[in-house]
């Protein structure tokens, strides 16, 4: 019997989709993110990254009590992303603890792990 992860996997190669990357990092990198962006699709991948920089001003900022329910949907977004995804590409030159956390989850589910630049690597 199949693990829900390896259900996902066939289907995906049912389907033959494309590769999934999903890009991580501290939203502080979100024009590198971008950049990222581009460079994967354009090598006929399929891209997801964070769709919210809730450290940039928005019109759809909510108050500071739903902000943080907000970012919680958030990471669980994010998380459902690396599940998704075939592997995990992590952009910037900072790994802070959110990104670490996303780092150990990714490899817990056995997904490879790439850095640009590849010197920010934690051994962790």
């Amino acid at each position: 019997m199949l693990t829900p992860e390896q259900q996902l996997t066939e289907a995906k190669q049912r389907l033959r989709l494309p590769r999934i990357v999903v890009i991580c990092g501290s939203i502080r990198f979100m024009a590198e993110m971008n950049e990222a962006d581009l460079r994967e699709t354009e090598a006929g991948k399929i891209v997801v990254k964070p769709g919210w920089d809730m450290k940039s001003p928005h019109g759809l900022r909510p108050d500071p009590v739903e902000a943080e329910a907000l970012k919680a949907r958030l990471g669980d977004l994010h998380r459902a992303k690396i599940l998704l995804a075939d592997e995990v590409l992590v952009v910037g030159g900072y790994v802070g603890d959110s990104t670490r956390a996303e780092i150990a989850y990714a490899r817990s589910l056995g997904k490879p792990v790439r850095f640009t630049p590849p010197e920010v690597a934690p051994d962790a």
